[in-house]
């Protein structure tokens, strides 16, 4: 099994600190989600988006879809927990199968933030794939720094 969890690239909190990320509001930066079938090698050591065993089908363009950030960074009511969220995104009327996906800046080198693992194989057949993100809080979002 090539996805064995989900996680927060090594390299993206390295960006991070260096101030290579900005997620706010106001940001020029855009940020993709490219989803990839159970071939894929993709874990915290993943450092670039790359087209090896992306998914591919009806709906679906290599690089995958930009991504809305839904919640602004903000932090928990007791200011430990940094966190943001994106906004869900679909393939419409997609014949796709995927079994993770990696979040990445576009554009440069195009680095890796997030790698998800779905737990098995999602398809969609003539019809919507979707990515539902959790829940925007210091629990759950997609993206929690403590």
């Amino acid at each position: 099994m090539a996805f064995t969890g989900n996680y927060l690239c090594t390299s993206f909190k390295i960006a991070l600190l260096n101030g290579e990320m900005d997620f706010s509001s106001d940001t020029s930066q855009s940020f993709k989600i490219a989803l990839y079938t159970s071939s894929a090698t993709l874990d915290a050591t993943t450092t670039v988006y790359s087209t090896t065993n992306e998914t591919s089908g009806t709906g679906y363009t290599a690089g995958g879809n930009t991504l809305t950030i839904g919640t602004a960074p903000k932090s928990d009511t007791s200011g430990t927990i940094a966190y943001l969220d994106f906004s869900d995104t679909t393939w419409s009327s997609s014949t796709i199968t995927a079994r993770g996906a990696l979040i990445y800046k576009s554009g440069g080198t195009n680095p890796a933030v997030a790698v998800l693992d779905f737990g098995a194989d999602k398809s969609a057949s003539s019809g919507d794939f979707t990515v539902v993100f959790p829940t925007a809080d210091s629990s759950n979002a997609i993206i929690r720094i403590a």
